[in-house]
């Protein structure tokens, strides 16, 4: 059902509908927002890097497969743009903003519809702590419930390199997490 729905909405935005785009925009905001947000560490850098990534998805429509999932099409648009963002980052930290990025602001995660519970704001306060590359791996197997095939794919990088991610992703999140109450951790502890 849902999926019908994302392709009538897809075949009316591709006709030109603002209507269709904003429906869409609608259906997907929540999820891709807490992607971007475990991804992107400023509040106002999310915003920016949502706006991107609806204009990346109005403008290159033309180019989505509709033998290939949307969301992993989504997916994949977020996921880009997100690199797109740290590349401008790094280039404005080294040129421009060294003196902010010392005194970066603590992270906020207190949006509702991404955090319900003190457990939760541990998990991702822990998911924090992953380098960018381990991160985003994590979020997709987690959140997305992407194979690990897909997310080599997604990312472009070899299947190999994907489940060393992973796998130090996960060491890592254990070793942050050893404070959980234990029904928690043995969810953690089942991948």
């Amino acid at each position: 059902m849902q999926s019908e729905y994302m392709y009538q909405l897809l075949t009316q935005m591709k006709d030109g509908h603002q209507q269709a785009f904003h429906a869409m925009y609608d259906a997907t905001y929540q999820d891709v927002y807490r992607t971007v947000s475990f991804l992107v560490d400023h509040p106002q850098d999310r915003e920016d890097v949502m706006n991107e990534i609806y204009m990346q998805m109005w403008t290159s429509l033309a180019n989505y497969d509709t033998n290939r999932p949307f969301h992993f099409w989504l997916h994949g648009l977020v996921i880009r743009q997100v690199q797109r963002f740290r590349v401008k980052s790094w280039r404005r930290f080294r040129i421009f903003e060294r003196i902010r990025a010392f005194s970066r602001e603590e992270s906020h995660w207190d949006q509702p519809a991404v955090f319900m519970d003190e457990t939760n704001q541990m998990i991702s306060k822990a998911i924090q702590q992953l380098t960018d590359k381990q991160r985003t791996v994590i979020i997709l197997r987690f959140f997305h419930d992407y194979a690990l095939e897909e997310i080599a794919t997604l990312l472009e990088i070899p299947l190999g390199t994907v489940k060393s991610r992973y796998h130090a992703g996960l060491t890592a999140l254990r070793k942050n997490l050893r404070n959980l109450p234990p029904e928690r951790m043995e969810k953690i502890n089942a991948y």
